[in-house]
């Protein structure tokens, strides 16, 4: 780096807009245009060097100088802005309605938005927020928002430590409110010495050279303002972790017991019973609901009991499960377990578990019951080798059964709330199959000749509870971030950094001032200082810079 040495013997780094040591403007800060009117000074972070315009020959220092330029911080605020309103167009996958027809967002997103909701899904935007050029681009704004900070919070602290009270001439008449006093008695220097510090002002005399400052805490609020936004941002990225973040939502039968999703199979969860309460349909204030939707549900609860599991040592044994929590889940009553929190959240009624079937003659009016089978709707088997001798195969099975706009069965759902089955019936020492039909309300012979029929003789129901597990350890960070971007806020606002210079000249002093916004309010300050004195009144010389 090429140094450069002031008049006053002090050797600034390179970039340096003022000497550090008496503030006499370096190189191209010396303008007087042809009217003689002074230029003001570039007062920004006390004119100190920064790193950013210093050092440029490096890939570090030209990463370093791009990410501290605030209009590319702004650009990928932009391009950030942009990105999270293209996640809102439609629900993200996590959002997929529990009963919709299809969960699968290959499916859904078509089915529901037509051929931009499949433009959607195949530009990945259906998982955007948890994508890793979202997380990326949340991660440079992060970097931007460092960069910027440190490129100017370093330079800015130095000035502001090592400031002096006494500073060159130039320096004091090209600041923007400025006046010169030609003749002032050492009494009216103590008067004002006294005013000062009677408002708060931290004096500095040196030889006569006097600083008086205050609010100096006031120029760090932008970056805690950073700090506050950085900590948010790490916030949002921890957030895809699943050590820090957990949103699963469980659908379990009455009577189920099944690992809890996204606790790496340490909880397990058992349905003990669903209870559901509804309104009395003579209740006047639920009258109207009742007769337009059925029923309107005053309770509705899970009894669940929560496990958890041991470690074992031997590889593909069941763990041992030792019961945790027994309690009944109600809305704004959810289970609380080791960081996750379970909420009631949903339910379906009478959904069929099992079903049972005879086995008889076509034509037996009686219908005597040759053989019989059940099947288990929640894992139906391919196959049932029956007692006296009859084979009966699901060719193809309907959980949620109806028919599309081309007559062709299909299953709305994956839930057994209507189901439907293409049977293959072998009799007795026969290896040709009888086909048929069969569902609620329905037995078709698929050929019209079969000698044997099947039909449902009893079924079983039971509800089936909707549960949301979540566990949130980024809120305290979230927290955290918003109260420290607020002290920021207010620290920057409500207070100003101001900083009024004497310096003696002769028999009289050059009187100068500076503050990071709020002109008026220094101005005031300066009249009650000089009241009663020989001082003239400072002058605001913004019109000079223009």
């Amino acid at each position: 780096m090429n140094k450069i040495k002031c008049e006053c013997g002090h050797i600034n780094p390179e970039g340096t807009v003022l000497c550090e040591a008496c503030g006499k403007p370096i190189e191209g800060n010396q303008h007087i245009d042809g009217n003689d009117n002074k230029k003001l000074l570039n007062m920004r972070y006390d004119g100190t060097a920064r790193r950013s315009q210093t050092y440029n020959k490096s890939i570090i220092d030209k990463i370093w100088s791009f990410f501290s330029s605030v209009k590319v911080g702004v650009w990928l605020i932009v391009l950030a802005l942009i990105a999270s309103m293209l996640g809102t167009i439609f629900p993200q996958q996590q959002f997929i309605p529990q009963n919709a027809v299809s969960r699968d967002p290959a499916i859904y997103y078509e089915d529901q938005f037509g051929i931009f909701g499949l433009i959607y899904y195949q530009l990945g935007f259906y998982e955007l927020y948890s994508s890793w050029w979202y997380l990326i681009l949340i991660a440079l704004i992060g970097v931007s928002l460092v960069i910027c900070s440190l490129d100017r919070f370093v330079p800015l602290y130095k000035a502001l430590k090592r400031q002096k009270a006494k500073r060159h001439e130039t320096f004091l008449n090209r600041q923007r409110l400025y006046s010169e006093t030609e003749t002032v008695t050492d009494e009216e220097m103590e008067q004002v010495k006294g005013i000062l510090k009677r408002q708060r002002y931290k004096v500095t005399d040196e030889n006569g050279h006097i600083l008086a400052e205050k609010g100096r805490f006031s120029r760090w609020g932008p970056y805690v303002n950073h700090i506050g936004l950085i900590i948010i941002l790490l916030a949002a990225i921890l957030r895809s972790t699943p050590f820090m973040y957990t949103d699963e939502y469980i659908w379990i039968r009455e009577g189920e017991q099944t690992v809890i999703p996204g606790t790496n199979g340490e909880y397990y969860i058992k349905n003990e019973d669903f209870i559901m309460e509804t309104y009395d349909e003579n209740d006047e204030r639920f009258k109207e609901a009742i007769e337009q939707e059925g029923m309107v549900p005053s309770n509705y609860q899970t009894d669940v009991i929560i496990y958890k599991a041991s470690d074992t040592s031997i590889p593909g044994a069941k763990p041992e499960l030792e019961p945790i929590i027994n309690k009944s889940i109600q809305m704004n009553n959810p289970a609380k377990f080791d960081g996750y929190t379970l909420h009631q959240s949903g339910y379906q009624l009478n959904e069929f578990r099992s079903m049972s079937f005879k086995i008889h003659k076509t034509d037996d009016p009686d219908e005597e019951i040759l053989d019989s089978f059940t099947i288990d709707l929640t894992d139906p088997k391919s196959e049932y080798e029956l007692e006296n001798g009859f084979r009966v195969e699901i060719d193809q099975y309907f959980p949620d059964y109806e028919l599309d706009d081309n007559g062709i069965p299909v299953s709305k759902t994956d839930n057994p709330k209507n189901p439907a089955f293409v049977l293959f019936i072998y009799p007795p020492s026969s290896d040709d199959a009888e086909v048929s039909f069969l569902g609620i309300g329905k037995n078709i012979d698929a050929t019209g000749e079969n000698d044997y029929k099947a039909s449902i003789t009893d079924f079983e129901l039971y509800d089936v509870s909707g549960l949301q597990l979540q566990k949130d350890y980024t809120l305290p960070f979230f927290g955290l971030g918003a109260a420290i971007f607020m002290i920021g806020v207010i620290q920057g606002m409500y207070w100003q950094h101001r900083r009024i210079w004497i310096s003696p000249k002769g028999n009289g002093l050059l009187l100068a001032a500076h503050t990071n916004k709020n002109w008026f309010g220094i101005s005031k300050d300066i009249e009650k200082i000089i009241e009663n004195t020989n001082i003239k009144m400072v002058k605001d010389q913004q019109e000079l810079d223009e």
